[in-house]
């Protein structure tokens, strides 16, 4: 190995951490209950719901608005609560996801965790590890690692340290299938390939799922229909009313 094997120092480490950031992607802010609950409030299904409440409230059944304005309240909550369980266990992903790395520090091996990891570290790699970072190899031994995670190939890609091309790059993200290897950290979260990816994802508008639209435009013709159907109705009371003093007579 041409380069130093101690690795960086503590000093090292903690300044590079300050200057670069954890090693750990961008992630967006938790949505606040205000925002979900106005997310909740303009779907076609509550708006329906909050339309005949209204009706009914009108019309003098207030039986049948109190049952109305139940079933769009518990719709919220219901709402409100899968939001919070799925950020929990989004968030308890995360930390088991989160690799732990062996490097050199001061001279010695440790294992950190991975959001620890800064660029300039030495990463010692054995089967079954979890890459933290970009790096270079500065040696290998029959190393393969399964890289499928950025690229999708399910096959087990040959590393080397002599190559001179990405045969001599690992990737955050990847698996060590076979071999080992100690490489030098180039790149940490974000601007890690794996870092890259999220954030061109993270700006891609997300589609609203085909399911939901269809859902929304059922809701929607429905609600049309009904509010054709009261109109109709109530004409025909009134022509019903406008008649009924002249028949007496």
């Amino acid at each position: 190995m041409s380069e130093a094997p101690t690795g960086l120092t503590s000093e090292q480490a903690a300044r590079r951490r300050v200057a670069d950031g954890r090693n750990e992607l961008p992630q967006d802010a938790p949505r606040s209950l205000l925002r979900v609950v106005a997310e909740v409030m303009r779907e076609p299904m509550f708006a329906l719901l909050a339309a005949a409440a209204v009706i009914y409230a009108v019309v003098g059944e207030a039986a049948e608005a109190a049952v109305l304005c139940a079933f769009a309240t518990v719709s919220v909550l219901i709402t409100v609560l899968q939001q919070g369980r799925s950020q929990h266990v989004l968030d308890a992903l995360r930390d088991r996801s989160s690799p732990r790395a062996l490097v050199l520090r001061d001279g010695q091996p440790v294992r950190i965790a991975g959001r620890e990891v800064v660029r300039g570290d030495l990463l010692l790699l054995a089967e079954g590890d979890r890459i933290a970072a970009d790096a270079t190899l500065l040696s290998s031994s029959a190393l393969e690692t399964d890289e499928s995670l950025l690229s999708g190939e399910s096959l087990p890609v040959a590393k080397d340290s002599s190559a001179r091309d990405d045969g001599a790059v690992v990737y955050s993200g990847s698996l060590v299938v076979k071999g080992r290897g100690a490489a030098r950290v180039t790149a940490t979260g974000a601007r890690s390939q794996m870092g890259q990816i999220g954030g061109a994802l993270r700006t891609t508008p997300l589609a609203v799922p085909s399911l939901q639209r269809e859902v929304g435009a059922f809701v929607l013709c429905m609600g049309y229909a009904g509010l054709g159907v009261s109109l109709l109705v109530l004409l025909e009371r009134g022509i019903r009313r406008f008649r009924s003093p002249s028949a007496s007579r």
